[in-house]
Formats: structure tokens, sequence, C-alpha cells
């Protein structure tokens, strides 16, 4: 008679073995093998340039929930590489427009009780929630599964946890992992499967499950396992239209450590900024200004979820100056939300509902913050510049949403009837005297001198200038390094420009946008001029009222004076005389108009 725990017991029957034991490497099959944008491009490049096949696309996936917005080029490149690649070898994509592949996976049904999933997602072990054995893994690690079908895992110590009484009607799913947290931290179950039992436990949804499932990642733990009970395999096979046949731990089951804890002094809970498991109670930090509220992430954004803040929201409004961000987890509850009315409510209160995806969690999707900037949010992590650079506390969508509605932090219980307001704090005045009284007096020579760029070329706009990619960048001492890093040709310039020298190209210089760091970049390196036959309307006005000197030329001065690139020229501002010292020839350009030299005498329009 066997005497395996859950984790055991998937293991051995994907080992093609009747018993494992904690310890034992074993190499197991995996029945869902899945790839998201993030690292998906590195899976593939693994398998090419080991020239490794996949072994059954039918349970090979892509799924793209980092960045399903496109909003970043690197992504966007990798996801198109990545399709190239699914439909060259007939894998299936669940591409921008679907959802987090976790949830994908349990709504659709490829990941199933008693299954073995991976994938390229840190908390792919939310499938523990329907009792599959699901874990992230790196780019190599998915390389050899899709290649091989399996990989080797070392069997892990299990822990039964068991969670006595009922929770209190106020304290939500993501409160109980909150508590959880509390208790042991990030190290106490580290690398053990943790299953858990209870009638706390047997009331959860599935959503509640998935909720909890999805934090084993920040306790430590491998996974957090549940055997689905009936109304579980219901709501699974509601939604997937298969019946599935679970697996349970054998009642004789070895643990390396068996816990009961009492939920009935559970209560609602927050995770200080930092760390998950750095938790205190709701109250003990109410009335804690926020900026901005997020719901949504793998934790927290499912239909329940979405219910909960709706019906707290509703007829409410967001906080004034309060940013509440909500981004539901798949496409599929998207539309069950719009179907029951909760987008509209959401729209109602103020808030922002983005397309389905990670979200906050990364760096592609709404849910990030800027320095300073404070956010409670539902996501599974806080750690510093996770979800931005400023400070995160992580609490239930209940909590979130009472919170948003505050200005503060507080509990459904306690949303006051006149939110609370922002106050000013001067900082700004202070501030900007301090940057007046250590701005530097910009030099503004009437002559320059220095080594010719001669770019001929028509049309340089303003993304190959300084790509959008970049234009988050506000400081301009770090906007020189991507200067003309998307003109072909000229991606090292601004590793080989050397301070002082002179740009010369053709016609419509700074076509496109109004971005000023294309001027800007420019002025970074210390180039000391820009010479060209014409420029783009709104680039002329941003050069000039940035001080950064440009001038104009008739295509006669090119052999008048036979400029080539890396030619040492002189240029007169005034008189508009350019000398050739490589050659010796001299010519006549166009010189700055009076309200140019005024403007460049000052440092600039604002001077």
């Amino acid at each position: 008679m066997s005497s395996l725990t859950l984790i055991e017991k998937i293991i051995a029957q994907h080992a093609g073995k009747s018993v494992v034991s904690p310890g034992d490497i074993v190499d197991v099959e995996i029945d869902c093998r899945v790839a998201r944008d993030f690292g998906g491009a590195n899976v593939v490049k693994n398998l090419i340039d080991n020239n490794l096949k996949v072994e059954n696309p039918t349970k090979t996936f892509f799924t793209f929930d980092c960045n399903p917005g496109g909003s970043d080029q690197k992504y966007a490149q990798n996801q198109h590489f990545c399709r190239q690649y699914a439909r060259e070898n007939d894998i299936k994509v669940y591409d921008v427009n679907r959802g987090i592949g976790t949830h994908l996976a349990i709504d659709s049904g490829f990941a199933y009780p008693g299954a073995t999933f991976v994938s390229t997602d840190s908390h792919a072990n939310i499938m523990g929630a329907i009792g599959c054995f699901g874990q992230g893994m790196g780019d190599q690690d998915i390389a050899a599964a899709w290649a091989n079908g399996k990989v080797w895992f070392k069997v892990p110590e299990s822990v039964k946890l068991t969670l006595k009484g009922r929770l209190a009607p106020n304290v939500s799913a993501k409160d109980l992992v909150l508590n959880l947290l509390h208790i042991f931290g990030a190290n106490k179950l580290l690398g053990t499967s943790v299953e858990l039992y209870g009638e706390a436990i047997d009331n959860l949804t599935l959503d509640g499950r998935i909720t909890i499932a999805s934090m084993a990642t920040e306790m430590g733990a491998i996974i957090l396992l549940f055997t689905p009970n009936d109304a579980i395999l219901d709501e699974l096979y509601a939604k997937t239209g298969k019946r599935f046949t679970p697996i349970a731990a054998d009642k004789s089951a070895k643990y390396m450590k068996e816990i009961e804890i009492d939920v009935t002094d559970f209560v609602p809970m927050v995770a200080i900024p930092g760390h998950p498991h750095d938790n205190a109670t709701v109250s003990s930090v109410t009335g804690t200004k926020i900026d901005s509220g997020f719901i949504g992430s793998c934790t927290n954004g499912r239909m329940e979820d979405l219910r909960v803040a709706a019906d707290i929201l509703k007829g409410k409004k967001v906080a004034p100056g309060v940013v509440l961000k909500i981004v539901p987890s798949t496409d599929e509850i998207w539309k069950q939300a719009l179907n029951e009315g909760l987008i509209a409510i959401f729209k109602e209160a103020g808030a922002l509902v983005s397309n389905a995806g990670c979200a906050g969690c990364a760096a592609g999707q709404v849910g990030q913050n800027g320095p300073e900037e404070v956010t409670i949010s539902t996501g599974n992590r806080n750690f510093a510049g996770k979800q931005g650079k400023g400070k995160v506390y992580l609490a239930s969508p209940a909590t979130v949403a009472a919170s948003a509605i505050a200005g503060y932090i507080t509990d459904a219980d306690n949303i006051p009837e006149v939110a609370s307001q922002f106050t000013k704090t001067g900082k700004f005045n202070q501030a900007a005297t301090a940057v007046k009284e250590e701005k530097k007096i910009k030099e503004t020579p009437s002559v320059v001198e220095g080594k010719v760029w001669f770019i001929q070329q028509d049309d340089i706009d303003t993304d190959m200038i300084f790509h959008n990619r970049y234009l988050t960048i506000t400081n301009i001492d770090e906007m020189g390094q991507y200067a003309f890093d998307n003109l072909k040709g000229y991606e090292n310039f601004a590793k080989e420009a050397k301070p002082g020298d002179i740009v010369m190209t053709g016609k419509n210089f700074g076509a496109g946008s109004s971005r000023q760091q294309a001027v800007d970049c420019f002025t970074a390196l210390g180039i000391s001029c820009i010479i060209a036959e014409s420029y783009g309307a709104i680039y002329e006005r941003n050069a000039i009222n940035a001080a950064m000197p440009i001038l104009t030329y008739q295509p006669e001065i090119l052999k008048e004076v036979s400029i080539k690139h890396g030619d040492i020229v002189r240029i007169d501002f005034l008189s508009g005389e350019l000398k050739n010292l490589t050659t010796g020839k001299s010519g006549k350009i166009n010189p700055f108009y009076p309200a140019q030299w005024e403007i460049y005498k000052k440092g600039g329009l604002l001077g």
C-alpha cells in the first residue's frame, strides 16, 4: 500500500514509478509546456542554437501576457519572433489579446488536476489551486521540456497545513494568504510542497484558491497544493467542458511536518512596502495617504475579485487625485465583467480599465508607479522596483477599492463620507528655487570648431534621432547615449562622438514628432552645432528654443568647401562663414537670424 503525499503521487505517475521519496531526482513528463513573451525568445533561441525540435506541439504553447500592448520595442520584437517560430512549428499562441497564461491554462483545461505544467512564469505554481503540479523555470529548462517532453525534478519535502475554523465574513482569500505570510514569512516553508486542508479551504472558490496558490513563491514554497472538491470540479467542467478526476494524497502519507492553524482570528491585512511577508493589519495603517490603487495581476484579477470591487465602488467615486487601475486577468473575464455591468461601474467611479494581462507586475502595462508614489495593490509582490519606483502596499480587492474611494488606506467597513484631499507641500517651489540657484550659465560662443559628422541623408526623423522607446527619460544627461541609435549605420554615434563635434546632414532633418529629446540628446553629447539644408518645423523651433545652434546651407556649399566626413570646420554663427580647416576652403551658409541669436545668448527660451 502506497503512502504518498500529493506532490509525490503526481511526480511518481509522471516519472513512470510507483514510489518516489523526498530528495529523489527523477525525469518527469510535462503535460503542458509554456513560454511567455518574457523569456520566450530565449527559449526559441536555445532550441535553434542546439538544433532541437519540439517534441509535441499539441502540448506546447506561447502566452503573451507581460506586455499585451506591445508598447515596448524589445517585447514587440520578441513577440513577433515567437509568432514566426510558432507558425513554422504548429505551436498555438495565446496572443496579446488573451490574458495571463496561467489563468488561460486553468480556464481552457490544458492544465488540469493531477497534471504537470511548466512555464517561464515564476508563478506557474498557481496550478496548485486545481491540484496540478506547476513550476516556473528558466529558458534552458523550458527549451529542454519543449524538446524532450520531460525535465528532471528533485522531489520536495511535503508539509500538511490544516486551517481550522471559519474565516470572518470580511476576511478574503487574499487576507488569508497575507495572514499566512505573517506567520511563515518568506523562508519557513522554503522548498516544500504545502498541502492545504480544513473547513476554510473546503469553502474556497476556484478564484480564492488561485489567489492563495499564486503567492506560494512569495512564501518560499515550491507549491501550495489544493485537492479539488466536487464544487471545484464542477466549476472546471463549466469552464472547460471536461470532467477531471483529481488525485489525492494517501491517507497514510508521511509529511515532514503537520501544522494546524486557527483562522477564526484572521483579519484584513496589508503587506508593508518592500516585502510581501512584512505584514500589518489594515487597521494599524488606516489613514495612510495613497496616490493610486491597482486591482489585477495573477493573484486578484478574477471575476470574484472584480465583483467585490464593483460592489464597493458602485455609486461612489475614486478620491480626487487618486488613480485606480483595474486589469482583468483574461479576456473572457473582461467580457464577462462587461456583460455583468462591472466595467460600467468602474468607469463611472473614475477607474482606468485596461486590457487583460499581467499589468503592474510587468513593466509593459498599466499598474507601474513613479518615485515617491504610494500605491495599494492586489499584486503578489511589492519588492522595491517590482511595480515601479514608488511604495507598494499589498491588499485584497476590497481593501484596494475602499482605499481608492477614501484616498487613504482603509477597509470596506470604514469608508468616509468625504474623501481625503491632498495637501500642498510647497515642495516644487523649493525645488525650483534650488534648481535656479544651481543652474550654471551656459557658454554661448559665436564661433565653434569641430569634426564633421557628414550624414548624407534626407528626412532623418525624430525616431531615427531618438527612438520613442526612450521617451520616458527626463534627465538630459541620460539622453546622449541614445542619439542616432535607430539610424542605420550610425548606431554607435553616441559612443564615438566627441564634445565639439558638428553634425551636417540633408533636407528635413528632425521630421516627425515633437519630442524635445531629439534635440537634447545632442546637447548632452556636447555637439556644438547642427547644419542641414532644412529642418522639420517643430524640430527647428525646439532646437532654437533650447539654444542648440542649428544653421542651414545651400547645396552648392558642399562642393565649394569640399566637405567630407571627418573634416575639421569652423563656423561663425553671426556671419555665416564656414571654413574647412582640413582643406583651407571657405564658404557662406545662412547665419543666425536676430531672434535666434537673442534666444541663444540667453541660454534658451526660458533663460
